[in-house]
């Protein structure tokens, strides 16, 4: 995961407003596994900046994935 990203949470974090399935942005990078995620409405606008653990995110992937085309055309 790097800068930019756009990755999803993996888990309920209540006590952050927070649930597993909202869609981030990586906004800054402060480890190789820690990141500052900005999550934002459909308008652009941020309602929560929070710093997360790579374990509690999955990078979301909006073209295909070249592994993924080698594997469809084995098949």
């Amino acid at each position: 995961m790097k800068l930019l990203d756009v990755v999803a949470l993996l888990e309920d974090l209540p006590q952050l407003g927070l649930y597993r399935g909202q869609v981030g942005t990586i906004v800054e990078v402060y480890e190789p596994k820690v990141f500052e995620v900005e999550f934002s409405d459909t308008s652009g606008r941020a309602y929560a900046i929070e710093t997360l653990q790579e374990n509690q995110l999955i990078l979301l992937h909006h073209y295909p994935l070249e592994s993924a085309k080698v594997t469809a055309n084995l098949g």
